[in-house]
């Protein structure tokens, strides 16, 4: 084998990621993710957190879903492997905010995950006229629609 030849293989191996640093998975969690287990009273109003980015029709608009079936939109969101955090608009002069982690990576549609094993975890914070009223630790199982 020329040189040439040698020096082409090692930089298109290097380019393709053979040498060096591990390809980066995929990394999507677009769904809904409940409250694994009771949550406290004082936010046993909180229904479920949409994700859902690429605005697919199986998935509930993104937002915090209440039991009482509204949803309160995303007012800053931010979406990574290492961190998930959230605030919600103001709506009935009630707001919430988030904190967490996802505890597994992948594209979350094409796992098969259950509704028993959580994914996700943090602090969820509920806001009335802007005071915080309630706080909790809680773990979310996720459901990918139908």
């Amino acid at each position: 084998m020329s040189k040439t030849l040698i020096v082409l293989l090692i930089v298109a191996f290097a380019s393709a990621g053979i040498f060096g640093q591990a390809k980066r998975s995929k990394f999507d969690p677009d769904g809904s993710f409940w409250i694994h287990g009771d949550p406290p009273a004082d936010l046993s109003d909180v229904s479920a957190i949409n994700l859902n980015a690429k605005k697919l029709r199986r998935l509930p608009a993104p937002g915090l879903e209440l039991k009482s079936s509204k949803t309160l939109r995303f007012q800053v969101l931010n979406v990574t492997r290492e961190s998930f955090t959230f605030r919600t608009v103001v709506l009935s002069n009630i707001s919430y905010s988030f904190t967490g982690k996802f505890l597994k990576g992948g594209v979350y549609a094409a796992a098969n995950l259950d509704d028993e094993t959580p994914v996700l975890e943090g602090t969820l914070t509920k806001y009335e006229h802007g005071q915080k009223v309630a706080e909790a630790q809680l773990k979310f199982v996720y459901f990918g629609g139908t």
